[in-house]
């Protein structure tokens, strides 16, 4: 059973840099596609950027070119950094691992950009 514990969230004023850690326990951490999802108050939860098992990156239009995805397979972490920060990034951000069929989500992590 996967466990996804994420940190780095916290409060910037727009324009600022936050970094998003995703650490996951069990195995097989390679193989796994993760994902960066996040929910607004009042909103469905809404796809942020996505790494596959070769590194290959999506990302949504409202965060591209701001944000970057990564991982490190020897730590089995996930990142995402995220740059220019704007008021409309403000949510909760959730790490989504899927290893051949199996989903599991972290418990999210709050942003909030504000000035």
């Amino acid at each position: 059973q996967v466990q996804l514990v994420e940190s780095g969230g916290g409060s910037v004023q727009p324009g600022g840099s936050l970094r998003l850690s995703c650490a996951a326990s069990g195995s097989f951490f390679s193989l796994s596609v993760i994902s960066w999802y996040r929910q607004a108050p009042g909103k469905e939860r809404e796809l942020v950027a996505e790494i596959t098992t070769g590194s290959t990156t999506n990302y949504a239009d409202a965060v591209q070119g701001r944000f970057t995805i990564s991982r490190d397979n020897a730590k089995n972490t996930a990142y995402l950094q995220m740059n220019s920060l704007k008021p409309e990034d403000t949510a909760v951000y959730f790490c989504k691992h899927r290893l051949i069929g199996t989903v599991t989500w972290g418990q999210g992590t709050q942003v909030t950009v504000s000035s």
